[in-house]
């Protein structure tokens, strides 16, 4: 009797060592799980500060210097984002120095999304492309320089 009960929980212990291995699938599911939830505009980069509100502070953040900005990403659990952000000129005008507004309308998308390690990729649309997920902030480097955007940077809403 002795015996059986060492090798019943032999293979209990085996089984439970087996059933919890390494090689499952959960890495990816809590990834997946990670992205799903409403992402809020939090930056719009630019490559040198500018004081584009005339308040005597330059900011390489847009949303510090126009009060206009807006963006959000809703990022299902069924595999599906929308997309809403302001639309935003960035002009030059002389010596460095370079005009920024919003512009009327908003640009809007939606799509699937997959991630891969810590990237995301909306497809259905070019405006976000692949964005990198670093704990709660998800960021579009588009990498340009003024006239051009350099990042937009999303965070989690709480």
């Amino acid at each position: 009797m002795k015996k059986m009960r060492a090798i019943l929980s032999f293979l209990f212990f085996t089984f439970l060592l087996v059933s919890c291995g390494s090689d499952d699938s959960g890495g990816e599911v809590a990834a997946d799980v990670q992205v799903i939830g409403i992402w809020d505009l939090a930056e719009v980069n630019i490559s040198s500060a500018q004081d584009i509100d005339m308040d005597g502070t330059s900011s390489t953040n847009l949303l510090d210097e126009l009060d206009c900005i807006s963006g959000t990403i809703l990022i299902d659990g069924d595999n599906v984002w929308t997309f809403e952000q302001t639309d935003i000129s960035v002009t030059p005008i002389t010596g460095g120095e370079f005009f920024a507004q919003c512009n009327d309308g908003s640009i809007l998308g939606t799509g699937a999304w997959v991630v891969s390690g810590n990237q995301i990729a909306f497809q259905g649309s070019a405006t976000l492309g692949i964005l990198d997920l670093s704990g709660d902030r998800l960021t579009n480097d588009v990498g340009d320089d003024l006239p051009g955007i350099q990042s937009y940077v999303y965070v989690r809403r709480e």
